[in-house]
């Protein structure tokens, strides 16, 4: 199965098909049909083609995981710099608002690691990790809630508009008047 933006399967996914790729080879040696396989594992008659192939081949040695594609490019201890470096802030590192970006955590990688990454694989690495692009850390200081609350209840429902008409519609697509 190919990812086209880089990702992959994460280590427990991969442990599992593993586990049925063993369990069709347990099928084999009873003599299952691949029909039969494919309809007990819930998987593609192709798939268990390929499986019987790969144990006729080289045995339940030939099922086996042969574990990621590829290691990360940062290891857990980089990544760990990497976060304390991403908690000081892009002001810290000479940019001039507090705004982190894909390009500017490529940059700081660069300068600090001298390793090159992609922005979609920063983006996987930052996601595996826990971090998200959509909510802030914390909430401004200059906040006033009060302000928000009253804007919410009395000045939005008149920039949104009325749910319904107040007149009936017409579901015509052409309508008589437009003729």
């Amino acid at each position: 199965m190919r990812y086209p933006q880089g990702g992959g399967l994460t280590p427990e996914r991969q442990a599992f098909r593993e586990r049925i790729r063993l369990e069709a080879a347990e099928r084999f040696a009873t003599g299952a049909s691949n029909a039969e396989v494919a309809k007990d594992l819930r998987v593609s008659v192709r798939s268990v083609q390929r499986w019987r192939q790969a144990w006729h081949d080289a045995g339940t040695e030939g099922l086996r995981s042969a574990g990621p594609v590829s290691r990360p490019k940062l290891s857990e201890a980089l990544f760990t710099v990497l976060e304390q470096e991403l908690a000081k802030g892009p002001v810290a590192h000479g940019w001039l608002d507090q705004t982190w970006t894909l390009a500017r955590i490529k940059t700081l990688i660069g300068r600090r690691f001298h390793k090159s990454m992609t922005l979609s694989a920063i983006a996987q690495m930052l996601h595996r990790h826990g971090f998200s692009h959509q909510v802030p850390a914390r909430r401004a200081i200059e906040r006033d809630e009060q302000a928000v609350a009253g804007w919410v209840k009395e000045t939005w429902p008149q920039a949104e508009g009325p749910w319904r008409r107040s007149t009936p519609g017409c579901a015509s697509k052409t309508r008589p008047a437009s003729r």
